[in-house]
């Protein structure tokens, strides 16, 4: 669990030194700011609760809706979470790092690599999907 927070808190204690260091000088800490939010961004809590690989694949097999397979710290996933807004939620999310088996379905599916995000759909996995085209399926 920890492995899933460790960019996010080194961001963290790189804003709390950034603000004390400016608190020292005198000045306003806004230096932090960036380091703050980039803590947020890359930590779980902008992601859509993380399900285990079963649970999202005895779901997907129910309704159809994809799995997204992600961790942590991964800018791509990032990009694909923000792009695709309110209609994240219309997919099953599984963090690699909480889920061995979640982890093991993406290196089949890859080849043995963990490239993140996988998306596996009805009709097949995509590695790396453009969050458009995501977003595309997910509406209709």
């Amino acid at each position: 669990m920890w492995r899933s927070w460790r960019f996010a808190g080194l961001m963290l204690a790189a804003a709390v030194v950034m603000g004390v260091s400016q608190w020292r000088l005198g000045q306003p800490a806004v230096g932090a700011l960036p380091f703050a939010v980039l803590a947020v961004l890359f930590s779980p809590l902008v992601f859509p609760r993380s399900l285990t690989a079963a649970q999202a694949r005895l779901r997907s097999a129910r309704d159809g809706r994809p799995v997204v397979y992600w961790r942590p710290g991964c800018t791509y996933c990032l990009r694909l979470r923000l792009r695709l807004g309110r209609n994240a939620g219309r997919a099953y999310w599984v963090d690699i790092w909480r889920d061995p088996q979640g982890a093991a379905a993406v290196r089949e599916v890859t080849g043995g690599d963990e490239t993140v995000p996988t998306v596996v759909l009805p009709d097949g996995p995509v590695v790396n999907p453009d969050p458009a085209w995501l977003r595309a399926r997910l509406s209709a």
